[in-house]
């Protein structure tokens, strides 16, 4: 499979970050001493550089980091972690990621999201003869549940979802609560902000720590504010970027990362 491209560029960055904080192009101007139409031109999607280093603090946003995707000059490292498979859907103008991990000894899996489309999930699951335990929902968003019926149906595993995004088809459970997929031990927690009742599973047994986040962290980015901006950046700095440097993290759109590159690399939590 290709590489996953990075799911946000600086116009989208810049374009959450003034959502956010409720801020339009004139307010930014104003403060980083620029034009509202250079403001206005890169949230369009013409970079140009000192605009850029010029609006990142007035967004609390790292300014080289934020330039250093400017300029391409990033991408996160190559990460693959044994036991674990990313299935990359078509969503309209974007894809979406959904994963398996899995248990070579006892042949058990548990899925996280479905994304657009699950065949390729159940083929995995086919072409590798394990058995789907469990179905694990990050939230609610449709392009990340889309294909939850079929999966439930031809596997017969049960799905869950955090009790602040009730779903029909999924039983909820509060944050905090421990699953079990063979040897895998999966702890939750609340990452709301971006969705309601946004949860992160925290993976033991694998090679490598790791963390499925949904939408809550992407490589260089995050989900953005869709209940919360606040919180969004709160519970993303309190509940992810405090795992262990080198924790895998597996986002809902865009390629895998670690909590050490996005420590440096994120322009959300590099201000």
């Amino acid at each position: 499979m290709a590489p996953i491209p990075l799911e946000d560029t600086v116009a989208d960055i810049v374009g959450k970050a003034m959502r956010g904080l409720q801020l339009d192009d004139t307010q930014v101007a104003a403060r980083a001493g620029v034009s509202a139409a250079a403001v206005a031109n890169l949230r369009d999607g013409h970079y140009h550089e000192a605009t850029a280093r010029a609006v990142a603090p007035v967004l609390h946003l790292g300014a080289a980091a934020l330039a250093a995707l400017g300029r391409h000059a990033w991408r996160p490292q190559p990460v693959t972690v044994g036991g674990v498979a990313c299935f990359n859907t078509p969503y309209h103008d974007m894809t979406v990621n959904s994963y398996l991990a899995f248990d070579r000894r006892s042949g058990e899996a548990v899925a996280f999201d479905t994304g657009a489309d699950c065949r390729g999930m159940l083929e995995f699951l086919t072409r590798e003869k394990l058995t789907l335990r469990l179905i694990l929902l990050t939230h609610t968003h449709t392009d990340h549940i889309l294909d939850l019926d079929r999966l439930r149906q031809q596997t017969g595993a049960p799905a869950w979802v955090g009790d602040g995004e009730p779903l029909a088809g999924a039983e909820p459970f509060a944050a905090g609560r421990e699953f079990q997929c063979g040897s895998l031990h999966i702890a939750t927690r609340l990452t709301w902000g971006h969705s309601r009742g946004g949860i992160t599973y925290l993976i033991d047994g694998l090679e490598r720590p790791l963390a499925i986040v949904g939408d809550a962290v992407f490589a260089s980015s995050m989900g953005g504010g869709g209940v919360s901006y606040a919180d969004a950046l709160r519970t993303n700095r309190e509940q992810i970027l405090t795992l262990p440097a080198a924790t895998v993290l597996c986002p809902g759109h865009g390629p895998l990362t670690t909590v050490g590159e996005e420590l440096v690399h994120n322009p959300f939590f590099t201000a």
